[in-house]
């Protein structure tokens, strides 16, 4: 698959358009996921953290093996303009991003509607409106064509129905037999070692491994909490209608505080383990450091993309509750 060097110059003609869909394309990039799925552990729901991220897990899981198994190429251009550099590189079908924007926006809704007290047509509508501006930026932006994204929406749905099952289940993991973290290391990092091969290089297997790694992290957190008791449970997954109370200005300072002291662990983690990680690896496969080409090879790409991710999603889950109780933030 051929890649372009640059990202194409253009005119802006309608700035309405342009900054509408620039944006929306970033509620669906790693950016909103790393900061919405933690704030809504932190200051909203532990149960539906959890529920969020195992689903989403999955669902890109499968997107991003389904591109490379597939292959179909991205809108050519010209005739379209691509405003996106990063994954140019990457295959069309079908959309991740329209199949994250969906599984996130339809899991909450439908994970929220039993437990939660709002009006469901209001919630629906944000799911709708959340969901469709994602899938138009992407075609705005020349990155998909339709059915890129009508396969995305298509295939969200169908897993979505078919897991909906064992939904149950999944909020019982934390509760899982002393063996259960071997599983969910083994696991995910064997699917990503073993990621189809591309026939040239493209951020499809990173992106891969550090979204399983991160819901390894995440699940394995949850574990922690429950196994040594670190941090209170979430709530039972049975029906617990609460009324969602007012904002105030001392929750959103409390919130902001949370997350603001959250982010800034994370962050540190990440570069550390990061840095550490990789420094073991050039070592162990005499690589020059600093290569970053070296960083793109197998043996070194997942298993510091995997082991830097899941201590994000550990810290997120565990050690962070820990500083905000220690701080008094609980």
């Amino acid at each position: 698959m051929k890649t372009l060097a640059s990202v194409q110059k253009y005119i802006v003609k309608n700035y309405f358009y342009y900054y509408l869909f620039r944006f929306s394309a970033a509620l669906g990039q790693e950016v909103f996921y790393i900061t919405f799925l933690p704030f809504t552990h932190w200051n909203i729901d532990p149960y539906l953290s959890r529920r969020l991220v195992i689903i989403w897990v999955l669902v890109m899981y499968i997107g991003q093996m389904a591109k490379d198994i597939l292959k179909w190429p991205r809108p050519f251009s010209p005739p379209v303009v691509k405003l996106e550099k990063r994954v140019i590189a990457e295959y069309g079908m079908p959309s991740t991003h329209a199949m994250a924007a969906t599984t996130i926006s339809f899991t909450l809704l439908i994970s929220t509607m039993d437990r939660y007290q709002y009006p469901f047509v209001l919630g629906l509508l944000t799911a709708v409106v959340f969901s469709t501006l994602v899938c138009l930026s992407r075609v705005y932006t020349g990155m998909h064509t339709v059915l890129d994204v009508l396969g995305g929406i298509l295939v969200t749905a169908v897993l979505i129905v078919l897991t909906y099952p064992a939904w149950t289940l999944i909020d019982r993991l934390d509760s899982a037999s002393p063996l259960f973290p071997v599983c969910v290391i083994v696991v995910p990092f064997f699917l990503c070692y073993n990621y189809p091969v591309s026939d040239c290089y493209s951020p499809t297997r990173a992106d891969t491994t550090t979204i399983l790694a991160a819901g390894a992290g995440v699940t394995l957190g949850f574990w922690i909490n429950h196994f040594f008791q670190l941090v209170s449970a979430p709530g039972e997954s049975l029906p617990v209608i609460q009324n969602i109370p007012p904002l105030t200005t001392d929750m959103v300072v409390l919130g902001l505080t949370k997350f603001v002291v959250g982010i800034v662990l994370i962050l540190l983690v990440r570069q550390l383990v990061q840095n550490l990680s990789l420094q073991v690896l050039y070592s162990w496969f005499k690589v020059v450091t600093r290569n970053k080409e070296a960083r793109r090879r197998l043996e070194i790409e997942v298993p510091y993309k995997f082991v830097t991710y899941t201590s994000v999603g550990i810290c997120a889950t565990t050690f962070v509750p820990m500083l905000h109780r220690f701080l008094g933030l609980l």
